[in-house]
């Protein structure tokens, strides 16, 4: 019986608060290496971030928890989160 591959999914995230200028990109870069996800991290004009990821449902959602966390010297405010169609991306990256 052939093994089924888990179901990808991909999200977009916005993360407000505290969250410029304190390594907030570099940690989700950390945490989405740590959790096999693709996607990527990137500053916005109006001072959130935006992560784009994609992997397993059971992935996100703990990438999702680790977003509210933050690096030590973030303040997050709010994530908001959204469907989003999925990307030709490999491996977690920072865009600027």
């Amino acid at each position: 019986m052939p093994v089924s591959k888990p179901i990808k999914i991909a999200r977009r995230y916005f993360v407000r608060g505290r969250v410029q200028g304190v390594g907030f990109r570099y940690f989700v870069q950390h945490s989405g290496d740590m959790l096999g996800i693709d996607g990527y991290a990137r500053n916005l004009d109006d001072g959130r971030v935006e992560v784009y990821a994609r992997g397993t449902a059971a992935q996100l959602n703990e990438l999702s928890g680790l977003l509210w966390k933050g690096p030590r010297m973030s303040n997050v405010r709010g994530v908001e989160e959204e469907e989003s169609a999925p990307e030709s991306i490999r491996g977690f990256h920072i865009e600027r």
